[in-house]
Order: structure tokens, then sequence, then C-alpha cells
């Protein structure tokens, strides 16, 4: 049997986690996977009920956290060398930049034969600045000359690491796309709809747009607000609200972003919604949220593959998007998603054009829920994954 360290950078709420997950559970019995991650942050939502969910059993190492701080990583690489060296694994695989620096160098520092670092986005644009960014670059390179291979998971992401920045040669890069158990999205949707449209005071004709995410500054909220804003404006006879899912550092700050805008807006805690925008924080049975919203947004400035997106699009949402990263790799532009680039003009069109046109609309609905299903089970995931570990 062969042995996998599976090292990630935290259990916190997002893709990552439910990858690391169905490749934990649900890959070949040829493979036993040890799992290792970090501590979230505070103003994070913790996973970790999608592990105790699917009865997996894992580790958390505090001192693998986001922000840089050589005395507390240099323990986390201790304590990882030292698991490898009880564990012995054949296989140690990283996923996100925080495990795959520091995994990785473990990994090389006890020669373990096979080393893999999947990428779920990058931060090579639109999260530090230039001279900190190519210090990133030049640490990517070098564990990359190391690694066994690098998993991409879009073609998109698959071009722009080994052409754009090329932290290797593309033949070293393999691409595997995220995958999920997606039944939950699709089941009971009218009673689910009924739920969180009673919760949140929603009636009938109100059409729920909704962003899924952290609350963080890549995910660009501002931009979401102002083109809701901008609807709100329009001459129409259309009711809108807006919900914003999620937590994170920036939820203060957007709050008072709201009201500077002149838009009201409730909390988690309020009782009675009624404002235009709702802050719901996380919501961990986001199915229920999904089959309760009309149209789903997504406004990054960077992404790797999005979970909201393909989530959505399993519960039949028509898509509204900006043009980052691989979003183009996980939707069909104007069959499950309106996209454009980072420009409120066009971006507030597009979402305009959803409200108002609610055949268009149900024609999106009926594309995404066939496309979603088709393309990110967590069955082709686990087969593609065992392949690129054949393969070497």
């Amino acid at each position: 049997m062969t042995k996998i360290l599976r090292i990630l950078n935290r259990f916190n709420v997002g893709g990552p986690t439910y990858n690391v997950a169905y490749l934990t559970k649900y890959i070949s019995n040829e493979y036993e996977t040890i799992l290792v991650g970090g501590q979230k942050e505070d103003s994070e939502a913790s996973s970790e009920y999608i592990l105790q969910n699917l009865q997996i059993n894992y580790t958390i190492i505090p001192e693998i956290r986001r922000e840089i701080n050589l005395k507390r990583d240099f323990q986390a690489f201790r304590k990882l060398v030292q698991i490898i060296r009880e564990e012995k694994p054949d296989i140690v695989h990283t996923h996100a930049s925080k495990a795959g620096m520091l995994g990785r160098a473990a990994a090389i520092y006890c020669r373990v034969p096979y080393i893999y670092h999947t990428f779920h986005g990058h931060v090579f644009h639109s999260y530090f600045g230039k001279a900190k960014t190519q210090l990133f670059i030049y640490i990517e390179r070098f564990l990359a000359k190391r690694s066994t291979a690098i998993i991409a998971i879009s073609e998109k992401q698959k071009h722009e690491l080994g052409d754009i920045y090329k932290i290797c040669k593309p033949e070293k890069i393999k691409v595997v796309p995220l995958g999920f158990d997606l039944a939950r999205f699709s089941e009971n949707q009218e009673e689910k709809r009924k739920q969180f449209r009673n919760t949140y005071n929603l009636q009938d004709d109100e059409i729920a747009i909704g962003i899924v995410g952290r609350l963080a500054k890549v995910k660009n909220h501002t931009f979401f607000i102002d083109a809701f804003k901008h609807c709100l404006e329009q001459s129409t006879n259309k009711k809108i609200r807006a919900f914003i899912i999620g937590d994170g550092e920036l939820k203060e700050e957007l709050q008072n972003y709201c009201t500077t805008q002149n838009i009201d807006y409730n909390t988690n805690t309020d009782t009675n919604f009624n404002k235009p925008i709702v802050f719901t924080s996380w919501i961990q049975a986001v199915d229920i949220a999904y089959a309760g919203l009309d149209i789903v947004a997504l406004t990054s400035l960077n992404e790797g593959t999005p979970v909201s997106i393909i989530e959505a699009q399993a519960a039949g949402k028509p898509i509204i998007s900006t043009n980052v990263g691989g979003i183009c790799d996980i939707v069909k532009e104007n069959e499950t998603a309106l996209i454009s680039d980072i420009d409120l003009k066009t971006f507030s069109q597009n979402l305009q054009k959803l409200i108002e046109d609610e055949s268009l609309r149900r024609q999106m609905s009926e594309a995404s829920k066939a496309f979603s299903g088709e393309r990110f089970s967590y069955q082709r995931l686990c087969r593609d994954m065992e392949k690129v570990y054949r393969e070497q």
C-alpha cells in the first residue's frame, strides 16, 4: 500500500478542504492517507465539520498559519519533519501556498521519493507588493524543480503557472479539476428555497442576488456592492435584495462602505430582515442558501477554481462573474454565466440583464444543472489524481 501524507494550508471554509477531504476519503484502497492541516485564522469559519461528517481523522499543526512568521514557520517545519520521519510516507502532497512551502521543504529535507503540490489559487497578483510577489515566485520555482509534479486545477491556471510566471515547464504541470459531492445542491430544492426565503423575509417577487466567500480584499466585495447599488438605482419594477454570505477581516469595513453609499443593511444578528443588503455571516448549510437565491455573483480580483460557482451551478443558478483565474474553465460563457472584465459598467449591465429577464434566468438555470454535474464529481477527481500518481 502506498502511504500519502497530505498537507493543507488550514482548515477554513473553502474549496481546498473539500478537495483534500474527498481525496482522503474516496481515493482507491491502494492508498493510505494521513491528513495534516494548519490553523484557521480567527476571522475565518472552521471547515473541520466537513472532515468530521466524512469521519476522517486529521491533525492540526497550530504553527501553520497564513501570515509569515519565521519562528512559527520553523516550528511548523520541524513538526512536519517529525511526522514524515515517523510515518515514512511514499508521497507528500501539499495543497495551497503555505503548506506547499513548508510541506515540500520538509519532504525535500527528509528525501521523500515523490512530492506533489496543488495550486488552489496563487498569490502572484492582487495579494502583495511587487518585491514580495517576486520573492514568492522565486521560492515556487525552487520548490517546483524539486517536486515530482505540479497540479493545476484548471487549464487557465496551468497557462499562468507555466507560461506567464514560469514556475516550471508546462509539461510538469498536470491539470486535475476540483471534484465535489454535488447531490445535495439539487435535492429538495423547493423545500430549501422556502426555508431560506422565510428566514430572510423574502417575498415571492423579490430577486435574491448572492455572493459567497471570505470577506477579504481579493474577493472585491465593494465592487459587488457598487454593482448592486447601480441596479437599485435603475428605473425598474423588479424588487432586488443582495446577500453577502461569508465572514472575514473586512466585515466591518464593508458594512461601513454600505453606509457611505447610503445603502441600508441587515446583519445575521437582526430579527427583522427588510434592508436591501444582508450580511449573513457563514451559512454552513449552503445548499439551502443557493436554493433560495436567484442569481449568484463572483467579483474576485484573482481566483483559482471558486467552489461557490461550481456549487451554484449544481443548484441551477445563473452566474455573473468577473473574468479571472480559472472562471472560464468552470462555466459555459453566455450559457451558464455572464462574464465580464473587472469593469463596473459592463458587470452592472450583465447583472441588470439577469434581473430583468426571467426567461434568461430559467434557461441558464437548466444549462447550469447539466453542466456542473458532468464536470465536477468527486469520483472523477479521485480517478484523475490516481492517474497522476501512477504516471510518475
